[in-house]
Protein backbone atom coordinates (compact mmCIF):
# COMPACT_ATOMS: atom_id res chain seq x y z
CA UNK A 1 0.00 0.00 0.00
CA UNK A 2 1.37 3.39 -0.98
CA UNK A 3 2.02 5.75 1.94
CA UNK A 4 2.52 9.46 1.27
CA UNK A 5 2.92 11.89 4.22
CA UNK A 6 0.48 9.85 6.29
CA UNK A 7 -2.00 9.38 3.44
CA UNK A 8 -2.60 6.00 1.81
CA UNK A 9 -4.48 4.45 -1.09
CA UNK A 10 -5.94 6.53 -3.88
CA UNK A 11 -5.51 9.80 -1.90
CA UNK A 12 -1.76 9.17 -1.73
CA UNK A 13 -1.72 8.54 -5.48
CA UNK A 14 -3.67 11.73 -6.23
CA UNK A 15 -1.36 13.84 -4.05
CA UNK A 16 1.75 12.34 -5.62
CA UNK A 17 0.38 12.87 -9.13
CA UNK A 18 -0.37 16.51 -8.30
CA UNK A 19 3.11 16.95 -6.81
CA UNK A 20 1.53 18.20 -3.58
CA UNK A 21 3.30 17.98 -0.21
CA UNK A 22 2.38 19.25 3.26
CA UNK A 23 2.74 23.03 3.26
CA UNK A 24 1.68 23.43 -0.39
CA UNK A 25 -1.46 25.37 -1.32
CA UNK A 26 -3.89 23.11 -3.17
CA UNK A 27 -7.47 23.14 -4.44
CA UNK A 28 -9.71 20.12 -3.95
CA UNK A 29 -12.56 19.87 -6.47
CA UNK A 30 -15.17 17.24 -5.61
CA UNK A 31 -17.62 15.82 -8.21
CA UNK A 32 -20.60 17.37 -6.39
CA UNK A 33 -19.28 20.82 -7.26
CA UNK A 34 -17.77 21.65 -3.86
CA UNK A 35 -14.30 23.17 -3.96
CA UNK A 36 -11.90 23.80 -1.09
CA UNK A 37 -8.61 25.73 -1.14
CA UNK A 38 -6.00 25.63 1.59
CA UNK A 39 -2.62 24.43 2.79
CA UNK A 40 -2.18 20.65 2.68
CA UNK A 41 -1.53 19.26 6.16
CA UNK A 42 -0.04 15.87 7.12
CA UNK A 43 -2.17 13.02 8.44
CA UNK A 44 -1.74 10.57 11.29
CA UNK A 45 -0.93 7.20 9.77
CA UNK A 46 -3.27 5.53 12.26
CA UNK A 47 -6.27 6.96 10.41
CA UNK A 48 -4.74 7.29 6.94
CA UNK A 49 -6.95 4.59 5.34
CA UNK A 50 -9.95 6.90 5.70
CA UNK A 51 -10.76 8.98 2.57
CA UNK A 52 -10.19 12.32 4.31
CA UNK A 53 -7.70 15.02 3.31
CA UNK A 54 -6.69 17.75 5.78
CA UNK A 55 -6.50 21.40 4.74
CA UNK A 56 -5.59 24.56 6.64
CA UNK A 57 -7.91 27.33 5.46
CA UNK A 58 -6.88 30.97 5.09
CA UNK A 59 -8.66 31.82 8.36
CA UNK A 60 -6.27 29.55 10.25
CA UNK A 61 -8.70 26.69 10.91
CA UNK A 62 -8.11 23.15 9.67
CA UNK A 63 -10.82 21.01 8.10
CA UNK A 64 -11.14 17.45 6.90
CA UNK A 65 -12.34 17.11 3.29
CA UNK A 66 -13.84 13.82 2.09
CA UNK A 67 -12.12 12.69 -1.11
CA UNK A 68 -13.72 10.48 -3.77
CA UNK A 69 -12.22 8.63 -6.72
CA UNK A 70 -13.43 11.39 -9.05
CA UNK A 71 -12.01 14.19 -6.87
CA UNK A 72 -9.49 16.46 -8.59
CA UNK A 73 -6.50 17.84 -6.65
CA UNK A 74 -4.79 20.91 -8.13
CA UNK A 75 -1.43 22.25 -6.90
CA UNK A 76 -1.66 26.05 -6.71
CA UNK A 77 1.69 26.94 -5.11
CA UNK A 78 4.58 25.26 -3.36
CA UNK A 79 5.29 25.82 0.30
CA UNK A 80 7.61 28.63 1.30
CA UNK A 81 9.83 26.19 3.11
CA UNK A 82 9.65 25.34 6.77
CA UNK A 83 12.39 26.35 9.16
CA UNK A 84 15.17 23.84 9.69
CA UNK A 85 16.65 22.65 12.94
CA UNK A 86 19.79 23.69 14.75
CA UNK A 87 21.42 20.53 13.53
CA UNK A 88 21.51 21.84 9.96
CA UNK A 89 24.40 23.73 8.42
CA UNK A 90 22.19 26.76 7.78
CA UNK A 91 21.49 27.10 11.49
CA UNK A 92 25.11 27.96 12.18
CA UNK A 93 24.63 31.22 10.25
CA UNK A 94 21.14 32.22 11.40
CA UNK A 95 19.76 33.43 14.74
CA UNK A 96 17.28 30.87 16.02
CA UNK A 97 14.66 30.35 18.67
CA UNK A 98 14.09 26.93 20.24
CA UNK A 99 10.63 25.50 20.87
CA UNK A 100 10.55 22.79 23.53
CA UNK A 101 7.36 20.73 23.57
CA UNK A 102 6.25 19.28 26.91
CA UNK A 103 2.67 18.29 26.05
CA UNK A 104 -0.68 19.97 26.60
CA UNK A 105 -3.35 21.25 24.23
CA UNK A 106 -1.06 23.46 22.17
CA UNK A 107 1.03 20.41 21.24
CA UNK A 108 -2.05 18.43 20.17
CA UNK A 109 -4.10 18.11 17.03
CA UNK A 110 -7.50 16.86 16.01
CA UNK A 111 -8.02 13.76 13.89
CA UNK A 112 -10.65 14.79 11.39
CA UNK A 113 -12.26 11.35 11.17
CA UNK A 114 -12.70 10.55 14.86
CA UNK A 115 -12.74 14.10 16.24
CA UNK A 116 -10.30 13.04 18.97
CA UNK A 117 -7.52 15.33 20.19
CA UNK A 118 -4.19 13.52 20.00
CA UNK A 119 -0.57 14.50 20.66
CA UNK A 120 1.63 15.56 17.78
CA UNK A 121 3.58 12.53 16.64
CA UNK A 122 6.75 14.43 15.76
CA UNK A 123 8.05 17.86 16.85
CA UNK A 124 8.46 18.83 13.21
CA UNK A 125 4.69 18.52 12.87
CA UNK A 126 4.36 21.58 15.09
CA UNK A 127 5.98 23.55 12.29
CA UNK A 128 4.01 21.80 9.57
CA UNK A 129 0.77 22.62 11.36
CA UNK A 130 1.81 26.26 11.81
CA UNK A 131 3.77 27.04 8.62
CA UNK A 132 3.28 30.79 9.20
CA UNK A 133 5.98 30.53 11.88
CA UNK A 134 8.52 30.28 9.09
CA UNK A 135 7.90 33.97 8.43
CA UNK A 136 9.24 34.89 11.87
CA UNK A 137 12.63 33.23 11.81
CA UNK A 138 14.69 30.09 12.08
CA UNK A 139 13.32 27.58 14.59
CA UNK A 140 14.58 24.51 16.37
CA UNK A 141 11.82 22.25 17.69
CA UNK A 142 12.37 19.45 20.17
CA UNK A 143 10.05 17.34 22.27
CA UNK A 144 11.45 16.88 25.76
CA UNK A 145 8.47 15.23 27.46
CA UNK A 146 4.86 14.22 26.82
CA UNK A 147 2.93 15.22 29.90
CA UNK A 148 -0.26 16.99 30.72
CA UNK A 149 0.60 19.89 33.00
CA UNK A 150 -1.23 18.35 35.96
CA UNK A 151 1.22 15.42 35.83
CA UNK A 152 4.37 17.57 35.96
CA UNK A 153 6.45 17.25 39.14
CA UNK A 154 9.41 19.15 40.63
CA UNK A 155 11.75 16.60 39.03
CA UNK A 156 10.28 17.61 35.65
CA UNK A 157 11.17 21.24 36.44
CA UNK A 158 14.74 20.06 36.88
CA UNK A 159 14.73 18.40 33.46
CA UNK A 160 13.00 21.34 31.81
CA UNK A 161 15.47 23.79 33.35
CA UNK A 162 18.39 21.74 32.05
CA UNK A 163 16.96 21.55 28.52
CA UNK A 164 16.23 25.29 28.42
CA UNK A 165 19.71 26.03 29.77
CA UNK A 166 21.24 23.88 27.03
CA UNK A 167 19.36 25.80 24.34
CA UNK A 168 20.50 29.10 25.81
CA UNK A 169 24.14 28.02 25.98
CA UNK A 170 23.87 26.68 22.41
CA UNK A 171 23.08 30.19 21.24
CA UNK A 172 19.27 30.41 21.09
CA UNK A 173 17.88 33.95 20.88
CA UNK A 174 15.06 32.78 23.13
CA UNK A 175 13.32 29.61 24.24
CA UNK A 176 9.60 28.89 23.85
CA UNK A 177 8.13 26.19 26.09
CA UNK A 178 4.87 24.69 24.81
CA UNK A 179 3.11 23.69 28.02
CA UNK A 180 -0.32 22.77 29.33
CA UNK A 181 -2.09 25.75 30.85
CA UNK A 182 -3.45 24.30 34.10
CA UNK A 183 -0.11 24.22 35.94
CA UNK A 184 1.84 26.50 33.62
CA UNK A 185 2.40 29.22 36.21
CA UNK A 186 4.20 26.74 38.48
CA UNK A 187 6.66 25.80 35.73
CA UNK A 188 7.15 29.41 34.64
CA UNK A 189 7.97 30.32 38.24
CA UNK A 190 10.36 27.38 38.51
CA UNK A 191 12.34 28.57 35.47
CA UNK A 192 12.40 32.10 36.86
CA UNK A 193 14.43 30.81 39.80
CA UNK A 194 16.40 27.90 38.34
CA UNK A 195 18.24 29.79 35.59
CA UNK A 196 20.05 32.74 37.14
CA UNK A 197 21.22 35.61 34.93
CA UNK A 198 19.05 34.83 31.93
CA UNK A 199 20.48 36.47 28.77
CA UNK A 200 17.35 35.82 26.64
CA UNK A 201 13.61 35.33 27.25
CA UNK A 202 12.07 32.05 28.34
CA UNK A 203 8.51 32.11 27.01
CA UNK A 204 5.81 29.71 28.21
CA UNK A 205 2.83 29.33 25.92
CA UNK A 206 -0.25 27.13 25.83
CA UNK A 207 -3.76 27.10 24.48
CA UNK A 208 -7.19 26.72 25.94
CA UNK A 209 -8.59 25.02 22.84
CA UNK A 210 -6.91 22.70 20.38
CA UNK A 211 -6.07 24.00 16.94
CA UNK A 212 -9.28 22.99 15.21
CA UNK A 213 -11.92 23.86 17.75
CA UNK A 214 -14.02 27.00 17.29
CA UNK A 215 -12.13 30.12 18.44
CA UNK A 216 -8.90 28.21 18.84
CA UNK A 217 -6.07 30.20 20.38
CA UNK A 218 -3.23 27.80 19.49
CA UNK A 219 -1.63 29.50 16.51
CA UNK A 220 -2.21 33.05 17.75
CA UNK A 221 -0.54 32.26 21.07
CA UNK A 222 2.34 30.31 19.53
CA UNK A 223 3.03 32.99 16.93
CA UNK A 224 3.00 35.67 19.66
CA UNK A 225 5.33 33.59 21.83
CA UNK A 226 7.83 33.08 19.02
CA UNK A 227 7.77 36.83 18.27
CA UNK A 228 8.44 37.51 21.94
CA UNK A 229 11.34 35.06 22.05
CA UNK A 230 12.94 36.65 18.97
CA UNK A 231 12.29 40.34 19.56
CA UNK A 232 11.56 41.14 23.23
CA UNK A 233 13.95 43.47 25.01
CA UNK A 234 13.58 41.60 28.30
CA UNK A 235 15.06 38.30 29.47
CA UNK A 236 12.69 36.81 32.02
CA UNK A 237 10.57 33.69 32.43
CA UNK A 238 7.19 34.81 31.11
CA UNK A 239 3.80 33.52 30.02
CA UNK A 240 2.37 34.67 26.67
CA UNK A 241 -1.35 34.10 26.08
CA UNK A 242 -4.40 35.92 24.71
CA UNK A 243 -4.83 39.37 26.24
CA UNK A 244 -8.58 39.45 25.56
CA UNK A 245 -11.16 37.15 24.05
CA UNK A 246 -10.65 38.44 20.49
CA UNK A 247 -7.50 38.01 18.38
CA UNK A 248 -6.21 41.54 18.92
CA UNK A 249 -3.17 41.15 21.13
CA UNK A 250 -1.36 38.75 23.43
CA UNK A 251 -0.23 39.65 26.91
CA UNK A 252 3.21 38.96 28.40
CA UNK A 253 3.01 38.12 32.10
CA UNK A 254 5.88 37.63 34.53
CA UNK A 255 5.87 33.93 35.38
CA UNK A 256 6.09 34.50 39.13
CA UNK A 257 3.16 36.94 39.05
CA UNK A 258 0.61 35.17 36.86
CA UNK A 259 -2.28 32.81 37.50
CA UNK A 260 -4.82 31.01 35.35
CA UNK A 261 -8.03 32.71 36.46
CA UNK A 262 -10.61 31.12 34.16
CA UNK A 263 -11.20 27.50 33.20
CA UNK A 264 -11.97 28.04 29.53
CA UNK A 265 -11.66 31.65 28.33
CA UNK A 266 -8.87 32.37 25.91
CA UNK A 267 -7.69 35.28 28.09
CA UNK A 268 -7.57 33.02 31.13
CA UNK A 269 -4.28 34.29 32.58
CA UNK A 270 -4.12 37.45 34.65
CA UNK A 271 -1.32 39.29 36.46
CA UNK A 272 -1.58 39.27 40.25
CA UNK A 273 -0.17 42.26 42.17
CA UNK A 274 1.68 43.32 39.05
CA UNK A 275 1.19 44.79 35.59
CA UNK A 276 1.85 42.87 32.38
CA UNK A 277 5.36 43.33 31.07
CA UNK A 278 4.24 43.86 27.47
CA UNK A 279 1.53 43.50 24.86
CA UNK A 280 2.22 41.62 21.63
CA UNK A 281 0.45 42.50 18.37
CA UNK A 282 1.23 39.56 16.08
CA UNK A 283 -0.32 41.05 12.94
CA UNK A 284 2.05 44.04 13.04
CA UNK A 285 4.82 42.21 14.91
CA UNK A 286 4.89 44.94 17.54
CA UNK A 287 5.87 44.36 21.16
CA UNK A 288 4.79 47.26 23.37
CA UNK A 289 6.30 47.47 26.85
CA UNK A 290 3.68 48.45 29.45
CA UNK A 291 5.26 47.31 32.73
CA UNK A 292 8.55 46.99 34.54
CA UNK A 293 11.49 45.07 33.09
CA UNK A 294 13.68 43.40 35.69
CA UNK A 295 16.10 41.50 33.44
CA UNK A 296 17.10 42.94 30.06
CA UNK A 297 18.12 40.86 27.05
CA UNK A 298 21.90 40.73 27.03
CA UNK A 299 23.63 37.97 25.09
CA UNK A 300 26.90 38.72 26.88
CA UNK A 301 25.48 37.47 30.19
CA UNK A 302 26.40 33.96 31.24
CA UNK A 303 23.49 32.01 32.65
CA UNK A 304 23.90 29.91 35.79
CA UNK A 305 21.90 26.70 36.24
CA UNK A 306 20.62 25.95 39.75
CA UNK A 307 17.85 23.49 39.04
CA UNK A 308 17.35 21.31 42.10
CA UNK A 309 13.89 21.35 43.67
CA UNK A 310 12.84 19.71 46.93
CA UNK A 311 9.72 17.63 46.32
CA UNK A 312 8.83 17.40 50.02
CA UNK A 313 7.16 20.82 50.22
CA UNK A 314 3.41 21.03 50.82
CA UNK A 315 0.69 23.66 50.41
CA UNK A 316 -2.06 23.72 53.04
CA UNK A 317 -5.15 25.87 52.50
CA UNK A 318 -6.70 27.40 55.60
CA UNK A 319 -10.41 26.72 55.93
CA UNK A 320 -12.94 26.62 58.79
CA UNK A 321 -12.32 23.45 60.74
CA UNK A 322 -8.78 22.78 59.50
CA UNK A 323 -7.32 20.35 62.03
CA UNK A 324 -3.85 20.45 63.48
CA UNK A 325 -3.42 16.74 62.66
CA UNK A 326 -2.78 17.73 59.05
CA UNK A 327 0.21 19.89 59.97
CA UNK A 328 1.42 17.31 62.49
CA UNK A 329 1.28 14.65 59.78
CA UNK A 330 3.58 16.73 57.56
CA UNK A 331 5.99 17.19 60.46
CA UNK A 332 5.97 13.49 61.36
CA UNK A 333 6.55 12.56 57.70
CA UNK A 334 9.56 14.88 57.71
CA UNK A 335 8.39 17.24 55.00
CA UNK A 336 10.99 19.87 54.17
CA UNK A 337 8.70 22.90 54.07
CA UNK A 338 5.10 24.05 54.38
CA UNK A 339 3.30 26.88 52.59
CA UNK A 340 0.04 28.06 54.15
CA UNK A 341 -2.70 29.74 52.12
CA UNK A 342 -4.02 31.79 54.99
CA UNK A 343 -7.12 33.93 55.18
CA UNK A 344 -7.07 37.71 54.79
CA UNK A 345 -3.78 39.23 55.88
CA UNK A 346 -2.36 35.76 56.49
CA UNK A 347 -4.25 34.07 59.28
CA UNK A 348 -5.16 30.55 60.40
CA UNK A 349 -7.19 29.30 63.32
CA UNK A 350 -5.47 29.93 66.63
CA UNK A 351 -5.80 26.22 67.34
CA UNK A 352 -3.23 25.54 64.59
CA UNK A 353 -0.50 27.82 65.86
CA UNK A 354 1.05 25.29 68.23
CA UNK A 355 1.39 22.72 65.44
CA UNK A 356 2.99 25.33 63.17
CA UNK A 357 5.38 26.24 65.98
CA UNK A 358 6.25 22.55 66.31
CA UNK A 359 7.10 22.45 62.60
CA UNK A 360 9.46 25.42 62.93
CA UNK A 361 11.08 23.85 66.01
CA UNK A 362 11.77 20.82 63.81
CA UNK A 363 13.62 23.07 61.32
CA UNK A 364 10.73 23.00 58.84
CA UNK A 365 10.12 26.46 57.36
CA UNK A 366 6.49 27.55 57.40
CA UNK A 367 5.61 30.29 54.90
CA UNK A 368 2.39 32.31 55.09
CA UNK A 369 0.60 33.52 51.94
CA UNK A 370 -2.95 34.76 51.43
CA UNK A 371 -5.70 33.03 49.51
CA UNK A 372 -7.07 36.51 48.76
CA UNK A 373 -4.29 36.68 46.10
CA UNK A 374 -4.38 40.47 45.75
CA UNK A 375 -2.67 42.58 48.42
CA UNK A 376 0.05 41.41 50.76
CA UNK A 377 0.42 39.40 53.95
CA UNK A 378 0.77 41.46 57.13
CA UNK A 379 1.14 39.56 60.39
CA UNK A 380 1.53 42.70 62.53
CA UNK A 381 -2.09 43.90 62.46
CA UNK A 382 -4.05 41.35 64.50
CA UNK A 383 -3.13 39.25 67.51
CA UNK A 384 -3.35 36.04 65.48
CA UNK A 385 -0.72 37.33 63.08
CA UNK A 386 1.58 38.36 65.91
CA UNK A 387 1.25 34.92 67.45
CA UNK A 388 2.20 33.39 64.09
CA UNK A 389 5.29 35.60 63.94
CA UNK A 390 6.23 34.52 67.46
CA UNK A 391 5.85 30.89 66.33
CA UNK A 392 8.42 31.52 63.58
CA UNK A 393 6.10 31.68 60.55
CA UNK A 394 7.62 33.50 57.55
CA UNK A 395 5.36 36.14 55.91
CA UNK A 396 5.53 35.96 52.10
CA UNK A 397 4.58 39.56 51.32
CA UNK A 398 2.49 39.63 48.10
CA UNK A 399 3.72 36.34 46.64
CA UNK A 400 1.20 34.02 45.06
CA UNK A 401 0.82 30.77 47.05
CA UNK A 402 2.08 28.72 44.09
CA UNK A 403 5.07 31.02 43.61
CA UNK A 404 5.92 30.75 47.29
CA UNK A 405 5.67 26.96 46.99
CA UNK A 406 8.02 26.87 43.98
CA UNK A 407 10.45 29.34 45.54
CA UNK A 408 10.62 27.41 48.81
CA UNK A 409 11.12 24.14 46.92
CA UNK A 410 13.95 25.77 44.92
CA UNK A 411 15.67 27.31 47.94
CA UNK A 412 15.59 24.00 49.84
CA UNK A 413 16.82 22.07 46.80
CA UNK A 414 19.36 24.42 45.25
CA UNK A 415 20.49 26.89 47.89
CA UNK A 416 20.18 26.00 51.56
CA UNK A 417 18.19 24.14 54.20
CA UNK A 418 19.37 26.39 57.02
CA UNK A 419 16.20 27.85 58.54
CA UNK A 420 17.62 31.33 59.11
CA UNK A 421 18.92 31.51 55.54
CA UNK A 422 15.65 30.19 54.14
CA UNK A 423 13.79 32.89 56.07
CA UNK A 424 16.02 35.61 54.64
CA UNK A 425 15.78 34.34 51.06
CA UNK A 426 12.00 33.88 51.17
CA UNK A 427 11.70 37.57 52.06
CA UNK A 428 14.20 38.66 49.39
CA UNK A 429 12.97 39.59 45.92
CA UNK A 430 14.90 37.30 43.54
CA UNK A 431 12.93 37.17 40.27
CA UNK A 432 10.20 39.79 40.63
CA UNK A 433 8.04 37.60 42.85
CA UNK A 434 7.70 40.42 45.40
CA UNK A 435 6.33 43.78 44.31
CA UNK A 436 7.18 46.38 46.93
CA UNK A 437 4.89 49.02 45.42
CA UNK A 438 1.18 48.47 44.87
CA UNK A 439 -0.93 50.96 42.96
CA UNK A 440 -4.68 51.12 42.41
CA UNK A 441 -4.63 49.78 38.85
CA UNK A 442 -3.13 46.49 40.01
CA UNK A 443 -6.47 45.42 41.46
CA UNK A 444 -9.08 44.56 38.78
CA UNK A 445 -12.44 46.14 39.45
CA UNK A 446 -15.77 45.44 37.82
CA UNK A 447 -17.25 48.41 36.00
CA UNK A 448 -20.95 49.01 35.29
CA UNK A 449 -20.07 51.10 32.23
Amino acid sequence: MEIYHGYTGFIASKLREAGAEPGDVIRVDNPDGESFTGVLMPRQLLYSNRPVLVLKLSNGYNIGVKVELETRIVLLSKKKGLPGTTGSEASLKKPFVSILATGGTIASKVDYVTGAVTPLLDPQELLEWAPELSDVGFLNVREIMKKFSEDITPSDWEKLSLEVYREITNGAEGVVVAHGTDMMSYSAAALAFSIVGKPVPIVFVGSQRSSDRPSSDSFFNLYSAVLTAFKASFAESVIVMHGESSDSYAVVLRGVKARKMHTSRRDAFQPINDKPIALVYPYTREIRIVGRILEKRDRSKEALLRNKFDDKVAIVKAYPGLQEEIVNFLVDKKFSGIVIEGSGLGHVSNSLIDSLKRAVENEIPVVMTSQCLFGRVNLNVYSTGRRLLEAGVIPASDMLPETAYVKLSWILGSVTKNLAEVRQLMQTNIAGEINERHTLELYPRWSHE
